[in-house]
């Protein structure tokens, strides 16, 4: 299992300081934000040229919503995604991070025809990644769908749903990514949840019970770290979380807490 921070919990001003410092730390790799990303992408590759450290994925980034109402913001969205999984392969990155929607519906009710909002936004949604399948294949990478907590999210807020929605699609360019956190509060057991999410798990965050660095909470992450071992994942698992001060101090403490259990 390889070890990845989020560019912006790396202290520094310009990302080639960042990754410096992040391979410094002792990370196989940073994952970078897609906002902006067509304006960056060269920077990037050129910050990329002076280190050993890779790009782990890209989070997030695109415009719109794929479960509006609003047929502009999905198309605006399907858009984004698409070129933002361009962008990923151009910097080898697992791939691209997707949350389908924030908040409550945004669907009006159409029963009978569906029996809920749920059932109409999730048609919806196989339709467009099945668009997005086609390009993520054909340059060779993911696009993840990330489960968050009910709080956050009313779709998508456990890993079954995600994987059974990866296994309807069939595609290899649709996996699932996995976030502590958010597994903390949906999930009665982390552990199990992973193991049968194992085939279409391409990616994970990492964040202690409090939503702070791993080893700063009351989170399990050995069982959980136990199954991803002997299931196979070699794969990237990315810090997503606060970071309190000293924080150079703590990253350290952290990356130490989680190689020991790796």
């Amino acid at each position: 299992m390889k070890l990845s921070i989020q560019e912006n919990l790396v202290p520094g001003l310009k990302l080639e300081e960042k990754l410096i410092k992040a391979e410094r730390f002792g990370f196989d790799g940073v994952e970078v934000w897609g906002h902006g990303m067509r304006e960056r992408i060269e920077e990037i590759k050129q910050a990329l040229s002076t280190v050993k450290i890779r790009i782990s994925t890209i989070c997030s980034g695109y415009r719109g919503d794929l479960l509006s109402a609003n047929w502009e913001e999905r198309r605006i969205a399907v858009q984004d995604l698409g070129e933002l999984l361009g962008f990923a392969a151009q910097l080898e990155a697992t791939g691209v991070i997707t949350v389908p929607t924030f908040g409550g519906p945004k669907l009006p009710d159409l029963r009978p025809l569906y029996s809920s909002v749920w059932e109409l936004e999730r048609a919806l949604l196989m339709t467009e990644l099945r668009e997005l399948s086609k390009v993520a294949e054909d340059v060779g990478v993911h696009v993840l769908l990330e489960p968050l907590n009910r709080y956050e999210t009313h779709f998508l807020c456990r890993l079954e749903q995600a994987v059974c929605i990866a296994e309807e699609i069939g595609s290899p360019g649709i996996a699932v990514m996995a976030d502590f956190f958010h597994m903390n509060i949906e999930e009665s057991d982390i552990a199990e949840a992973l193991r049968r999410s194992m085939k279409y798990l391409r990616h994970i965050h990492l964040a202690d019970s409090n939503r702070w660095l791993p080893g700063f909470g009351h989170t399990d992450f050995r069982t959980p770290f136990k199954v991803l071992k002997e299931g196979g994942y070699n794969r990237y698992m990315t810090l997503e979380c606060y970071v309190p001060e000293p924080k150079e101090e703590n990253i350290l403490k952290s990356i130490q807490y989680l190689r020991s259990l790796i």
